[in-house]
């Protein structure tokens, strides 16, 4: 049944935002988790933004053939694709294999290893001390890295499309600063926030009802992934159908 699971994901969530013991132990452990989840996120999603950008300029200036329409056309999609979709969606994927596994993994060593027994015999919030500084981190690096991951696709897209001769400088820069609609970048903040928290809950949740060893940390670190990628692309189509 879907109905117990769920039931234990919303306790977990409810314990993790409970009022916390002492602030400075958690500010540390956020401090922590922002530079592993935004600095240690920031390669991968370089190098893949910047051959998002560039793939997607070359193919469609491969489909825009016709002479009635304009080069500068292929700045225009690749800036709104790259700010709605492909930004948020796609380097939320990769986030969620990278960040989500290592996250889901952390907790369940740490579960079948009894040491969150033990953080709860000393008294301590285990959900709030393990997985609110992880929330926290991830619903404020996330977007950053959404920023960034636009600015470098649209950059991408500019070498790729000025090195293939598909258009000149002038016309894709024509095309990314024409007729932009700046609500496009409020939906990709939204989706880039609700996205950070169904990763950062779901690998949680996966992690902190681990039971078993290293075999069965194994396997929750994979439905981890599997299970945010679905409810990535999901709450996507939910977003857009609300917002567009």
């Amino acid at each position: 049944m879907i109905f117990h699971p769920l039931g234990k994901y919303i306790l977990l969530l409810k314990a993790a935002f409970r009022r916390p013991e002492k602030w400075n132990i958690y500010r540390k452990e956020i401090m922590h988790e922002m530079v592993s989840i935004g600095v240690g996120s920031l390669g991968i999603i370089a190098i893949i933004s910047l051959f998002l950008g560039a793939v997607t300029t070359v193919q469609t200036a491969f489909q825009l053939v016709s002479d009635f329409i304009p080069k500068s056309v292929i700045g225009m999609i690749l800036r709104d694709s790259s700010v709605l979709e492909l930004s948020p969606t796609i380097s939320s994927i990769v986030l969620a294999g990278k960040v989500g596994s290592s996250i889901s993994s952390q907790i369940g060593t740490m579960r079948v290893t009894e040491q969150i027994d033990a953080l709860e015999i000393m008294g301590i919030n285990s959900p709030g001390y393990l997985i609110l500084p992880k929330i926290i981190a991830a619903v404020t690096m996330i977007p950053l890295l959404v920023i960034i991951s636009i600015g470098l696709t649209i950059f991408g897209g500019y070498i790729a499309g000025t090195a293939s001769g598909a258009l000149t400088a002038q016309e894709f820069t024509t095309g990314i600063t024409s007729d932009f609609n700046s609500f496009t970048l409020t939906v990709s903040m939204v989706k880039a926030v609700v996205f950070a928290f169904l990763i950062t809950t779901i690998s949680a949740y996966q992690g902190f009802y681990t039971s078993g060893g290293a075999l069965e940390v194994g396997q929750s670190s994979t439905k981890a992934v599997v299970i945010s990628c679905i409810a990535i692309l999901f709450s996507d189509y939910v977003i857009a159908q609300l917002m567009l």
